[in-house]
């Protein structure tokens, strides 16, 4: 019984999932859907993101918390329009949720969406929220094994963000693991090496992000 309820609320999330891929595209928009443990630097490169772009650029924030608002509050001075989605123990968001919040932005003005989903490797990756692409983002001080114990999140992500360079050097990180596992996942996938908090290493992130942008208006 639980295996045929979980299959029944996966097909409705992909059902909905499917409808905001095309109204996405519908409106030359890219969502682009954070994925990672709590604490690796989410709401940081997005920070920096924002700086980076600025407000004139047609960015949208959907933040994904399980209580508070505070990392909304972080990004509410860069000027974006943001929705918050509070799970309330839920530990990730699906479809519905991403629905609901795509009624309160005006679409014609956005050119990009970034969803920062609820802190998790593991329920994320199995839930389709109609995004453009995963985005992998993980950080030094988590260990060196991720890629190979959720390969799901790594096999799909089409960028990956390997954040805290900065405290290499004071972990246990073996990054030479980390590479081989990476591309024994996903041999071809974009890998970016990054020190959010002090603003490192993140040009080749926005390179990436603005060839995306150039890739969706000559579509």
């Amino acid at each position: 019984m639980e295996i045929k309820v979980m299959k029944r609320v996966l097909d409705r999330n992909q059902d909905k999932a499917e409808q905001i891929r095309a109204l996405l595209k519908e409106n030359h928009v890219r969502m682009y859907n954070l994925i990672s443990s709590p604490g690796a630097g989410k709401t940081t490169l997005l920070e920096q993101t924002c700086r980076h772009l600025g407000p004139d650029y047609g960015v949208g924030i959907i933040e994904g918390d399980v209580y508070t608002d505070r990392d909304a509050r972080r990004l509410q001075s860069y000027g974006f329009p943001i929705v918050l989605i509070n799970t309330e123990g839920g530990c990730h968001l699906d479809s519905n949720s991403i629905s609901g919040a795509l009624q309160e932005f005006n679409l014609q003005n956005l050119r990009l969406l970034f969803v920062e989903n609820v802190g998790n490797l593991v329920c994320p990756s199995h839930f389709d929220l109609g995004e453009t692409s995963k985005i992998a983002v993980v950080s030094t001080s988590e260990g060196d094994d991720k890629p190979i114990k959720y390969p799901m999140l790594f096999r799909d992500a089409r960028a990956v963000v390997l954040n805290k360079m900065d405290l290499l050097e004071y972990t246990d990180f073996d990054y030479n693991h980390f590479i081989s596992d990476l591309r024994q996942v996903n041999p071809t996938v974009p890998l970016f090496e990054t020190s959010s908090t002090k603003g490192q290493g993140l040009e080749g992130w926005f390179h990436w992000l603005e060839q995306e942008m150039k890739e969706q208006m000559n579509k």
